[in-house]
């Protein structure tokens, strides 16, 4: 290998839709790896709130606009011997290649390293990408690329409609959308041509299954596939918004292989260095495939794919680009293996798209093509039933579960399961409570009927969860549900009990969690990772309390507006502050996008929930010292009065004073005690008495909840009706506190 002194690597700038904090990870993880190798790291990334802008990383940090103008002047004025283009997601890699048509790499002799700036085009330009492909005589779908709008009318009413446009060189699929006539044709493409100089118009592949690869390949030409995801939406919906499962539930071993080895041969032919995305749509009625595209870089999905396997990608793809091989490679999270050794799974992981749509108003809530999701979870489970209802706890939507919720309903569930939404999975089952079979639901959304009949399962257990209502459940009716992923809070809707009754009730059956470490290897070498969860389907635990001085660090959860990686910025520099001074440290967060969801950041991970229930069954089982809950935002902070009732140590700031800052009620007569002015103010208890007191105040008046994120469900209203409306979308988000 070349000797290399000095990098560049460019960031992903500013948080967006199809960009947030995965390439935090994914460009820590690059530094780390240089570091290693002694090379100094030149960061380009103006976003303040990151870890990979913090001190203890990069050589030296520029906060500066990742563009070709301002990078060609940090390259002129550090003059480093090489850049990396792949680790700040698209927009790094449309900056790279401006430089490259500017000449800029010749000009300063500057190397990029990893997969070339001629493989990067060919997988970003449509065309390219498709003639590409057709040397080898693999399949994508049909299509053009055209460059103006009359083009695109002609070509789509050759094609055929319905057709889906998509952008070139864009993010999150963006500008891209279905078509049924032309009419929709020349109002999508005239959008799209806002933002690029090509479009494709292409078939429209209804019905059929949308497949992920995660793929590594070394300069030598060792080639892996490291993981394999399943979206439980079809095609039509962006991998980015849809439910994806992994490693897949419903391919034959037969589709498996023959998809595993399109992709080997696909990224050998581009010759792709280090880690990228390929993207299929499968229908199993033919067995027929079409590859959708390569993303030649780290993604959202390669986040995902390294959390679940526990394969390192991004750090083990930095090091390829310096021109190792697989083999040369060590997986530092399992210890045991190296880097060409395929991850083997014995779990199942659901990620689950957070969208924050009701934030916005007159906004559709349909979801396509592009994204308009603003984060995500991912759980983990030894069932799929039991992973998906833990994954939409994660979403702090305010739902229980699958089942077991007052505020999600359908007035026409049909046109709800045919016209996806983000809540179309609450319809599904909603369909089914109506009657619906599995055959009508698939035949209204195209998803497999395997995922409907599991969905079913939930329902059935929900229903002889629900013949035990006001008495006491069987052992063996509570273990299924706690094994289908039903929550305590959720089996006390159903059985209209108390939670704290449900929760005694099954201590007593001796109905506990197991801790299960994350088995990339399926037991054919021992497990050492320190990637956790909990399960009710398993007996025993793989690992015990550490015996040491432990700390649990809460993290923020799922990015939304106004929680995103600032909190885990909070959290990673807790956990390093504490293990500097001694302590043994947990960090509990379910976000993959994160840093400190990393192996390499605190003792031991756990890939759980941040509900109530799941902290106080970790504290107990880690038998920590106490519970850092102010670092991850709102969502740990929610938790920390009942935690302290509990009679678990929350450390910082006492219980007791945030419910004083938290809570309306106390911190407006804390206000008034001390003597300090604000705005005159009522905590009322009825719709009568709030329009009374707007009336003697006079209109407009300030709806405000408690213990809610970046003003959440806060409204001015201007009248009667507008303060019915907002009081009652206050009270769904608030429903414990006061308003």
């Amino acid at each position: 290998m070349e000797k290399i002194n000095s990098v560049i690597i460019l960031g992903s700038s500013a948080l967006k839709i199809g960009e947030a904090g995965e390439f935090d990870y994914s460009g820590s993880q690059a530094i780390k790896a240089l570091k290693e190798e002694g090379i100094e790291t030149i960061l380009i990334n103006p976003n303040i709130a990151t870890i990979q802008t913090s001190d203890h990383l990069a050589s030296k940090v520029y906060f500066l606009p990742v563009t070709a103008e301002f990078v060609e002047k940090v390259i002129a004025r550090e003059r480093p011997d090489a850049i990396l283009l792949g680790f700040g997601g698209q927009t790094a890699l449309n900056c790279g290649l401006e430089l490259a048509k500017k000449n800029v790499f010749e000009k300063y002799n500057v190397r990029v390293l990893g997969t070339q700036v001629s493989v990067i085009e060919e997988t970003e330009d449509r065309k390219l990408f498709a003639d590409k492909l057709a040397e080898i005589d693999v399949k994508v779908p049909r299509s053009v690329a055209v460059t103006d709008i009359e083009q695109a009318v002609e070509v789509a009413a050759g094609i055929g409609y319905p057709v889906m446009i998509r952008i070139a060189f864009a993010l999150g699929g963006l500008g891209s959308g279905l078509c049924t006539n032309e009419e929709e044709v020349r109002e999508l493409a005239e959008k799209a041509f806002a933002y690029t100089s090509q479009i494709l118009v292409e078939e429209y592949l209804q019905g059929w299954k949308e497949i992920e690869y995660e793929v590594v390949r070394d300069s030598y030409d060792n080639c892996i596939t490291v993981c394999n995801m399943e979206n439980f939406d079809p095609m039509g919906i962006h991998t980015g918004e849809s439910i994806v499962v992994a490693p897949s539930q419903t391919l034959s071993n037969h589709e498996y292989h023959k998809l595993r080895e399109i992709a080997i041969r696909v990224i050998r032919h581009l010759k792709i260095v280090g880690e990228c995305n390929i993207q299929y749509a499968l229908d199993s009625n033919s067995d027929d495939y079409r590859v959708i595209e390569v993303n030649a870089r780290l993604s959202r999905s390669s986040a995902l794919a390294s959390k679940a396997t526990g394969y390192p990608l991004a750090f083990i793809a930095a090091k390829l680009a310096l021109g190792y091989s697989l083999v040369d490679l060590k997986n530092a999270i399992t210890k045991t293996t190296m880097a060409c050794f395929e991850p083997a799974l014995d779990y199942i992981v659901v990620k689950i798209p957070r969208w924050d749509l009701k934030k916005f108003r007159m906004v559709s809530k349909r979801i396509g093509s592009g994204m308009k999701s603003v984060g995500e979870v991912m759980a983990i489970g030894r069932t799929f039933e039991e992973t998906l209802q833990k994954a939409l706890r994660m979403l702090e939507i305010g739902v229980n579960g699958l089942v077991g919720n007052d505020n999600i309903t359908f007035d026409d569930v049909r046109t709800e399961l045919q016209n996806p939404t983000d809540e179309r999975v609450f319809a599904i089952i909603q369909a089914m409570q109506q009657g619906m079979s599995v055959d009508e639901i698939h035949q209204l959304t195209h998803i497999d009927r395997w995922f409907l009949h599991k969905i079913h399962n939930i329902l059935e257990v929900s229903n002889e969860i629900a013949t035990y209502r006001g008495g006491i459940c069987s052992k063996k009716s509570l273990r299924a549900a706690k094994r289908a992923g039903f929550s305590d809070i959720q089996i006390s809707k159903l059985l209209d009990l108390p939670e704290s009754e449900v929760a005694q009730m099954r201590r007593n059956y001796g109905i506990l969690p197991v801790v299960k470490q994350i088995d990339t290897l399926a037991a054919e070498y021992p497990a050492r990772t320190n990637f956790l969860y909990l399960t009710y389907n398993g007996q025993h635990n793989d690992l015990t309390a550490s015996g040491k001085k432990t700390v649990l660090v809460l993290g923020s959860g799922v990015y939304r507006i106004g929680s995103s990686v600032e909190f885990d910025w909070c959290c990673v520099n807790a956990v390093k502050t504490l293990e500097q001074l001694g302590y043994h440290t947990i960090m509990v967060n379910y976000n993959p996008e994160t840093v400190s969801t990393d192996y390499d950041e605190c003792d031991r991970l756990y890939f759980e929930e941040l509900t109530f229930e799941t902290i106080v069954d970790i504290y107990h089982k880690e038998q920590a010292m106490g519970v850092l809950v102010s670092m991850g935002g709102q969502t740990p902070n929610n938790l920390a009065l009942r935690l302290h009732k509990a009679g678990i140590k929350v450390l910082g700031t006492s219980p007791e004073d945030i419910d004083r800052a938290e809570d309306r009620h106390k911190f407006s007569s804390l206000l008034d005690e001390l003597g300090i002015d604000q705005p005159e103010w009522r905590e009322l208890s009825s719709i009568e008495e709030a329009k009374k007191f707007a009336e003697n105040v006079s209109y407009p008046v300030l709806v405000r909840p408690s213990y809610v994120l970046s003003g959440s469900a806060m409204a001015v209203a201007s009248n009667d009706a507008e303060l019915e409306r907002f009081l009652a979308k206050a009270t769904d988000i608030s429903q414990e506190h006061p308003i």
